[in-house]
């Protein structure tokens, strides 16, 4: 059967979050699929959607993300707009997105991957390691707070929200020392004037699914899938089904400090996972390698390990 492919007066519709890292991802998106079939640029529209996270007064106050919502901040009103047939297909970071998709909907398409690592922001310092006793460092993730706290309990984290112009001002402004993005985020953008260094996830586990855009469609929509089959990457789908199904077997919210990082080499994949305390007083880790085939299975096997060694209460706030 013939691919009905879409035409600049009946173009596909590409749902984003309004960000430059959103943008930039959808527009990564459109450009892959124009190549693969050979399309102009106007067959296939992107549409800004705009999402709770993206409130600009909650950014402003930095308020935390917990006392928010969960990871649908970011992607619940996209997904209301698909199931209401307004776009086609939706663009997302990987890492904000819930590990269970809502009914009639389907993420099973993934672009290469990014650089996982997370990147050290500081216009004066050049590392974790180089922050003075007592240094102020700010950060609106969970899984960061925790990590710098475990490793370095004399710091004090505070509430860092915002895009990376944003962040930069309140690092000039002195609110903070330093702050953490992902360097997959200042790659897509390529920023070059931002003070940035990647940290090793030996010092830092990345979040699960960071530096991966996933796209995601209605499951009834064939041409969607098809077209969509042409642009996935086997390799990063195979490490997100060992990550993902690890964080769906801990806890999937935004509430809990997990980190996770699967990679290949040699026809094998190492998985890596950490859960910490909120307040960064334990955590916990587990490594092993095994076959590609194996890889959700292994995500179910960590989590079972790591939620055994971590018992009840493990991830209850203390002291926050």
């Amino acid at each position: 059967m013939t691919l009905n492919l879409p035409t600049p007066a009946s173009p596909l519709k590409i749902g984003t979050r309004g960000s430059p890292l959103a943008l930039a991802q959808a527009h990564e998106t459109r450009q892959r699929l124009c190549d693969a079939f050979d399309l102009p640029e106007q067959a296939l529209e992107i549409v800004v959607i705009k999402t709770t996270g993206d409130n600009r007064a909650m950014i402003d106050a930095d308020r935390p993300l917990k006392e928010i919502g969960n990871k649908g901040l970011f992607t619940k009103e996209i997904e209301e707009a698909m199931l209401g047939g307004d776009i086609d297909i939706a663009v997302h970071s990987t890492k904000d997105m819930p590990v269970e998709q809502p009914q009639g909907l389907v993420l099973d398409t993934f672009l290469p991957r990014e650089d996982v690592r997370d990147a050290f922001i500081s216009p004066r310092l050049n590392s974790i390691h180089d922050l003075p006793e007592g240094a102020v460092v700010g950060t609106s993730s969970l899984r960061r707070r925790a990590q710098l706290l475990h490793r370095r309990p004399d710091l004090n984290v505070v509430e860092f929200r915002g895009n990376v112009q944003t962040r930069l001002k309140k690092l000039a402004d002195g609110v903070a020392e330093c702050t953490f993005l992902a360097m997959a985020g200042i790659r897509r953008l390529n920023i070059r004037d931002v003070p940035a260094t990647a940290i090793s996830p030996d010092d830092m586990l990345p979040a699960i699914a960071q530096g991966t855009i996933g796209i995601e469609r209605r499951a009834d929509d064939h041409r969607a899938a098809e077209m969509l089959e042409a642009i996935h990457h086997s390799e990063t789908a195979c490490r997100l089904a060992a990550e993902r199904t690890l964080l769906a077997a801990l806890d999937g919210s935004c509430e809990t400090p997990i980190a996770g990082l699967a990679e290949l080499a040699d026809g094998q994949l190492r998985l890596r996972g950490e859960v910490l305390r909120p307040d960064g007083s334990d955590a916990i880790s587990e490594s092993e390698t095994g076959s590609t085939e194996d890889a959700a299975e292994m995500g179910r096997t960590m989590a079972a390990k790591l939620l055994h060694r971590a018992g009840p209460g493990f991830f209850e706030w203390r002291n926050m």
